[in-house]
C-alpha cells in the first residue's frame, strides 16, 4: 500500500511537470516579441519599442534570461505556489485564478453527481426491462451522449429561462440559478456514462449469484440495487475521473452561456488580452484537477472493492 501511494503520488507530480512544460513551451511558441506584445496591451497601441523602452518588461518578467532558466523558474515555481504574474491585471495567477476557482468546482462537482443520478436511474428502471423500456433507455443516451454542451446550453437558456421564465437568464451563484448550467453539463455526460453501465449491467445480470439471489426471495429492485449496481458501475467509476477534469474544461462553455462567474470568464478574458500567464495558470489547475480525480477514483474503487483498489 505504501509502495502504491509513493508510485501515485510520483507520478501525479510527473503529470503535473509535464502539464507545465508544456504550457511553458507554448508561450514561447507564441508568434512575436513577448516584451513587445505586453507594451502593446498595456498601452492600447500596436508599434515597435526600442530596447531601452522594452527594459523594465524584460527585467520584470525575466524575458532575456537563457530559457533553461526561465523554464527551471517557472516549473520550481509551481512547488512554492507561484503561477506568474497575470499580465493584465497584475497580480499573481495564483490569486486570479483562486477567487473564481470555487464557482467552477461547485458546478462542476455539481454536474457529476447530477450525471450520476441520471444515468443509475436510466439504468436501474430500463435494463431488461422489456424491450420497449430498454430500447427508450438506449436511444436516450445514445442521443445525450452525443449532444454538444454549448448545444444543450442554448436550447435549455431559449426553452426554460427565455420562453417559459421558470430560471433566471443570468444564473449567477443562486442554488435555482445554478440548475440549468448544471444540467447543461450533466446531460451528455449521463447519457456516456449510462452506456458504459448498461452494458456491464447487463452482463452482470446473467451471473448466477443473481439467480441465487432471486431464489432466495429477494425483490428484483433490492437485487439490482444490492448486488447488480455495485459490480455494473465499476467501469463506470473509472471514467469518472477523466469526467471530472473534462467538466472543469466544459465549464467553461455554461458559464459564458449563463453568465456564471469562474474560471471560465477568466479564460475567455485571459485568451482575448493574450495573457499567457493566466491562460497557463488555467491549463494547469485543470491538469491538477484530472490527478485528484484519479486519486478519488482509486479511493472509490478501495470502497466498492478492497481487491479492485489493490490491483491498481
Amino acid at each position: 500500500m505504501i509502495r502504491r501511494i509513493v508510485v501515485k503520488v510520483a507520478s501525479s507530480v510527473a503529470v503535473i511537470v509535464a502539464a507545465a512544460s508544456v504550457t511553458f513551451f507554448a508561450q514561447l511558441a507564441v508568434p512575436g516579441d513577448r516584451a513587445t506584445a505586453l507594451m502593446n496591451l498595456q498601452t492600447g497601441q500596436d508599434k515597435k519599442w526600442t530596447a531601452q523602452e522594452l527594459a523594465p518588461l524584460n527585467d520584470r518578467y525575466g524575458f532575456d534570461d537563457p530559457i533553461v532558466v526561465q523554464y527551471l523558474h517557472y516549473v520550481t515555481g509551481l512547488f512554492r505556489g507561484d503561477l506568474g504574474t497575470s499580465y493584465t491585471q497584475k497580480r499573481p495567477v495564483l490569486e486570479v485564478i483562486g477567487g473564481q476557482l470555487l464557482p467552477s468546482l461547485t458546478l462542476t462537482v455539481a454536474a457529476l453527481a447530477v450525471a450520476w443520478l441520471l444515468a443509475l436511474g436510466v439504468t436501474l428502471l430500463t435494463v431488461k426491462r422489456g424491450r420497449l423500456l430498454s430500447g427508450l433507455g438506449s436511444a436516450w443516451e445514445a442521443l445525450t451522449a452525443s449532444l454538444p454542451h454549448y448545444w444543450v446550453g442554448v436550447v435549455l437558456l431559449v426553452v426554460f429561462a427565455v420562453q417559459l421564465r421558470v430560471f433566471p437568464i443570468i444564473g449567477g451563484t443562486s442554488a435555482w440559478g445554478t440548475v440549468l448550467p448544471v444540467l447543461t453539463l450533466a446531460i451528455p455526460l449521463a447519457g456516456f456514462l449510462g452506456q458504459v453501465t448498461r452494458d456491464e449491467f447487463e452482463q452482470v445480470l446473467d451471473q448466477p449469484f443473481v439467480t441465487t439471489a432471486r431464489t432466495r426471495g429477494m425483490s428484483d429492485l433490492g437485487v439490482r440495487l444490492r448486488h447488480v449496481l455495485r459490480h455494473a458501475v465499476v467501469p463506470a467509476i473509472t471514467l469518472s475521473g477523466w469526467a471530472l477534469g473534462a467538466l472543469i474544461a466544459g465549464a467553461v462553455i455554461a458559464e459564458n452561456i449563463f453568465g456564471r462567474p469562474g474560471i471560465g470568464q477568466v479564460l475567455v478574458t485571459a485568451v482575448n488580452t493574450r495573457d499567457l500567464p493566466t491562460v497557463s495558470g488555467i491549463v494547469l489547475v485543470v491538469a491538477a484537477v484530472y490527478v485528484v480525480a484519479n486519486l478519488l477514483v482509486d479511493l472509490a474503487y478501495a470502497a466498492i472493492d478492497p481487491r479492485l483498489g489493490g490491483a491498481r
